[in-house]
This record gives C-alpha cells, structure tokens and sequence, in this order.
C-alpha cells in the first residue's frame, strides 16, 4: 500500500514538473542568414560599395602624402605666407578626407544607411519566421546560438517585467 501511494506521489509530482517546464529552442541565426540567397547578394552589394569607398579614400590620402612631400620638399625656399598656405591647404584635405570617412563608415553613414534598407527585411523576415515557428511549436524561449543577439523569442507570459516594477514602485 506504501508503495502504491509512493510510486503515484512520484508520478503527479513528475507530470507537475512537466506540464510547467518551459519549451526552449536554440537556433543559429548566422547559419539561416548565410544559406539565404538574398542575404549573399545583398552582402555582396555591400561589399562592393564599401570597397569603392574605402579606394576613394585611399586615393584621396595619396594625393595628400603627395602634396604633404613637395612642400617638405620646397619648405625652405617659400615664404612664410606660401609654407602657412600650404600647410593649410594640406590640413584642409585631410578634413575633408576624415570628414568623407564618416559619411561613408561613420555610425549614420551610407554604408549603415545601405545595410539597413537591404539586410533589415531580409532579418525582419527571418526573426518573423522564429516567432510563427515558436507559437506553433509551443516554444517558449528562442536563443541564437551564433551570434550576440541572444534571446530571439520569450513567450510574454514569462515577461515578469510589470511586477518588478511594481516592487520597485
């Protein structure tokens, strides 16, 4: 009789423990984005274009280093007027190169600008597909194993969020 009442204490605590265990999944982001077409054209266009950028730049400091070694080279014949003409005149490109490098890799820069119109859907599209995936499977957590984004899905019913606060409050 014990151990009628011991073996069915085990089995309603182990259906207990089930039926409130999270569905937790693990998907490599990198790896989907990297099997899709769309995504290597896309990374393709981008590489392009900051190749180009990156060869414009180039060329651009070359002049500078040439305008840079004539005037050490003519240093001592000019005047004092014509060396801080010069001088300016190489500062000047020298902004003007640095100021070009952030319009084209700064933070708000067009290669940013570029990533965002052709990888964002490609993402939003992907991320779309894990949450349909998560809802239909019953998942509750969704992880990306390759990359720093972490947490691609959580149920909202575990998002504890508003009670904390209410703690805190």
């Amino acid at each position: 009789m014990i151990k009628k009442i011991g073996i069915t204490l085990c089995f309603a605590v182990l259906f207990t423990t089930i039926s409130f265990a999270q569905r937790i999944a693990i998907v490599d982001v990198t790896q989907v984005l990297e099997s899709l077409e769309s995504y290597k054209t896309a990374q393709t266009q981008l590489d392009k274009a900051a190749a180009e950028w990156r060869q414009q730049i180039a060329q651009e400091y070359d002049v500078i280093k040439g305008l840079y070694s004539r005037y050490q080279a003519e240093q001592v014949l000019l005047s004092d007027d014509q060396r801080k003409q010069r001088e300016d005149e190489i500062m000047s490109k020298e902004r003007a190169v640095r100021e070009m490098q952030k319009i084209k890799f700064g933070p708000d820069g067009e290669l940013f600008e570029k990533r965002q119109d052709l990888i964002q859907p490609i993402q939003e599209k992907i991320y779309n597909a894990i949450e349909e995936f998560a809802s239909d499977r019953n998942f509750d957590f969704i992880f990306d194993k390759g990359g720093s984004a972490g947490l691609l899905f959580a149920n909202p019913q575990f998002d504890k969020t508003e009670d904390i606060l209410k703690m805190v409050r």
